[in-house]
């Protein structure tokens, strides 16, 4: 009679696809948390891009004589560019802290033999997309406040 291998038996196949399945469902929360801060970035980018929008085109209003005052709209703007900014910082700190987790749960069950985990979890090019759009809304909320920079 032959020996079966050990690497063949039907409980071994089952452990072997359920440990890559349990690998790639990783890689599909990473991507859904990649989704969720996307949608952070359109929504802060909205607002930054119209309040600065509003506060600049009522600057220019008041420059040419057609309103008195753009103090109003420029405050309106002001306080929509501190909007996006605040949802976007919280937007990248819940994905950092949701990502360190997440690392930490696939370590954890590497460390188990539940998973091979030889995939690598590459840079989030969101995240760094989220970064760049911080500083330049910040950028932005000084240009507004302060007359400086770049948009002053």
């Amino acid at each position: 009679m032959e020996a079966v291998a050990p690497e063949s038996t039907p409980k071994s196949v089952s452990d072997e696809l359920s440990s890559r399945r349990t690998g790639m469902s990783f890689q599909r929360t990473r991507m859904s948390a990649d989704r969720t801060l996307m949608s952070v970035i359109r929504t802060s980018l909205s607002l930054i891009s119209f309040g600065f929008t509003i506060a600049k085109a009522f600057e220019h209003l008041r420059a040419a004589g057609i309103v008195a005052s753009d103090k109003p709209a420029r405050n309106f703007g002001v306080a929509l560019v501190a909007l996006g900014i605040i949802m976007l910082v919280a937007g990248i700190i819940y994905h950092v802290q949701f990502m360190l987790e997440l690392r930490y749960q696939r370590a954890a069950m590497k460390a188990e033999g539940l998973v091979h985990a030889k995939s690598k979890f590459p840079a989030s090019m969101t995240l760094i997309t989220a970064i760049v759009l911080l500083m330049i809304g910040i950028v932005a909320i000084v240009s507004l406040t302060l007359h400086i920079g770049p948009f002053g």
